[in-house]
């Protein structure tokens, strides 16, 4: 699904991805963590077609990207929904921007705030909404576009514990349901762990280790041994050793 071969990405004079190489195959997860200011977010941006190269290539389905396609989907941090459109408007959106008919359109966006248990905030506002229903709303838009590639910025970062953890119940209920590839920054090492088939820990602007996962899918993998060997292996990688 996504290749990236020798990517290199600058900010004026300040190399912000060196030699990044990475392959993900179709429908699977790949966590991103590393320390601030290490280019997760930047690798994000550039699969996403929202930055170009300065060398290198990203490869989707075989194809160079160039700019933004139609069929990946981004969820932001913060979310980033309109503060004027309600939670319904704001979901079909993108669906009244592609044309399509407004029966259709209502038949879609409910059921998908239904699954997302959220059908009865649809007439609010986003300032009406708590945290976590913000970021269901933002994943209901983008997932109501029926993307083949999701990426997600920092989504729980803004989140207390438990509501961290429901949403990433969420996503991983989502993924098993309909499995897409899915890419997920985060400053987690827990988060990552639980969502990330494969964990790409960064460092100055490239990959330092990739951790394969093999626990990835069990939804009570947080209540076994095999999550925290996971947790520690990270945890080594992230201060400068090597992964077992």
């Amino acid at each position: 699904m996504i290749r990236v071969s020798g990517l290199g990405v600058s900010y004026g004079s300040e190399a912000a991805l060196k030699d990044v190489n990475l392959d993900i195959p179709a429908n699977t997860t790949c966590a991103v963590i590393g320390p601030s200011g290490c280019g997760k977010t930047t690798l994000l941006y550039t699969l996403a077609g929202l930055l170009a190269p300065c060398d290198g290539q990203v490869f989707i389905n075989g194809e160079v990207l160039h700019g933004i396609r139609q069929e990946t989907g981004v969820i932001l941090q913060h979310g980033g929904l309109l503060p004027w459109k309600t939670v319904y408007g704001n979901v079909a959106l993108g669906l009244k921007a592609r044309g399509m008919d407004k029966d259709d359109i209502e038949q879609k966006v409910s059921s998908v705030l239904s699954e997302l248990g959220i059908y009865d905030q649809r007439y609010k506002y986003p300032a009406q909404l708590s945290g976590g229903q913000k970021q269901r709303a933002a994943i209901a838009r983008t997932l109501v576009l029926e993307p083949d590639l999701l990426l997600v910025d920092e989504a729980s970062s803004s989140l207390d514990t438990i509501t961290r953890e429901h949403l990433q119940n969420l996503i991983l209920k989502l993924y098993l349901k309909r499995p897409m590839t899915m890419v997920l920054v985060t400053h987690s090492i827990e988060e990552a762990a639980f969502l990330g088939r494969k964990i790409v820990v960064m460092q100055k602007a490239s990959i330092k280790h990739i951790v394969e996962n093999p626990f990835f899918g069990d939804e009570n993998l947080r209540t076994k041994e095999e999550y925290y060997r996971i947790c520690l292996e990270l945890r080594k990688c992230l201060s400068g050793g090597v992964a077992g």
